[in-house]
């Protein structure tokens, strides 16, 4: 079997990593991004009992079934989405699903699988960031 890497156009490669760049992120500048604060929201996409088990903190569960809901989204930041890991299609599908709703979204590159491989922080315990949100904006 003859293995051959075709031609790659470098226009088209040049385009494919701006785009990369502009609508993903690692787990270390996510890391950094929630320490300082910055104006993002992050959506785990995985299954409600994956999410219990552990999850990034701040983060929102908003698995496939509740995505026509768009619970937790935000218009005014940009929602990082994840799922599983690299091989898992979901928070791909979801952002695509978002952003046609008119959402600002990035995918976490590598999932949640990533963000543990890298000993980053993990919320074992869930919190239901929704009805925190709306205690706080109904009783300030």
């Amino acid at each position: 079997m003859n293995a051959s890497i075709p031609f790659v156009d470098p226009v088209r490669a040049k385009a494919y990593f701006d785009d990369k760049l502009a609508f993903t992120t690692g787990p270390v500048e996510l890391s950094e991004m929630i320490k300082i604060g910055s104006n993002i929201t992050i959506i785990d996409v995985r299954a409600e009992e994956d999410f219990e088990k552990g999850h990034i903190p701040t983060a929102i569960n908003l698995p496939k079934d509740r995505w026509p809901t768009l619970d937790g989204l935000a218009r005014d930041k940009t929602n990082v989405v994840y799922c599983y890991n690299q091989q898992c299609h979901q928070a791909a599908k979801a952002c695509q699903l978002f952003a046609a709703r008119g959402f600002p979204v990035m995918e976490l590159d590598g999932g949640f699988e990533t963000w543990k491989e890298r000993d980053m922080e993990i919320e074992q315990k869930e919190e239901n960031r929704i009805s925190k949100i709306l205690h706080t904006i109904t009783h300030p």
